[in-house]
């Protein structure tokens, strides 16, 4: 399959999502709201999703949409897309620039290219389950042949004990060299650009999670979900990445 008509269109995706996104980035008025669930959602969200949906609409009426601000549409085609246009929105409104946009592409049901966009750093890394690039340079995990010398990231410390078993994250923080409580989609950027080595988010959404898969696979990252079993299809609801070589012990730590 040539995936090359579609890895421009996301270059495409992702320049026009940044220009809606930056003007609201360190802005006082970004129109900032809770959502039913509470969390928060911006202009730019709402914005930036806007403007890929129309954009594929027109370039590919056929294809399906998931987004994250505006529902499904066609969520049965043969290809879907997933949009989350602010993915780490906390961070967002903070003037934190640990965000991303994600845009995925799947292909009945199975995603086959992603991309984490960071528009302030200039950052665009795409994958394809084979090969990821950021900023058009192939990029790969780094190795790490223990635990015990291994930097652990999540995206929210409270999430584990609420949403999975906090003894095992626990046990997971005291047996890694470093962990630190930032993540969202650039926490996985860092893990596929080999500056980290684990990130770990024990509650994702499909738009979440779903651009991710490709990206990771790409960069030789193993993905699952918190037990251990393949994060790849739009049930999966959380996730553990890192490279295969600690996947087995981390499943063991976070599950006792």
């Amino acid at each position: 399959m040539n995936h090359e008509p579609f890895v421009a269109f996301i270059r495409e995706l992702a320049e026009a999502s940044a220009r809606v996104i930056l003007p609201y980035y360190g802005s006082r008025d970004m129109g900032m709201e809770l959502k039913s669930d509470a969390s928060p959602v911006t202009l730019a969200d709402r914005g930036a999703e806007k403007v890929m949906r129309e954009m594929i609409a027109q370039r590919f009426p056929e294809h399906g949409i998931v987004g994250e601000e505006f529902g499904t549409e066609r969520g049965d085609a043969e290809y879907v897309w997933v949009l989350d246009p602010v993915d780490g929105t906390k961070s967002f409104i903070l003037g934190v620039p640990l965000f991303g946009t994600l845009i995925g592409l799947l292909h009945r049901g199975r995603p086959i290219l992603g991309c984490i966009h960071q528009p302030v750093l200039q950052q665009l890394m795409i994958g394809d389950g084979t090969t990821t690039t950021l900023n058009g340079q192939p990029v790969q995990a780094r190795s790490c042949a223990r635990l015990s010398e291994a930097s652990l990231l999540t995206t929210d410390p409270l999430f584990p004990a609420k949403y999975q078993n906090g003894a095992g994250f626990d046990a997971l923080t005291r047996s890694v060299r470093l962990y630190r409580g930032f993540g969202d989609c650039y926490g996985y950027l860092l893990l596929c650009s080999g500056w980290v080595d684990v990130m770990v988010d024990p509650i994702m959404n499909p738009w979440d999670l779903l651009p991710l898969v490709p990206v990771l696979e790409g960069a030789g990252v193993r993905i699952s979900d918190w037990q251990g079993a393949p994060a790849n299809h739009a049930g999966a609801t959380s996730a553990v990445a890192c490279i295969p070589e600690l996947h087995d012990e981390i499943i063991r730590l976070l599950n006792p």
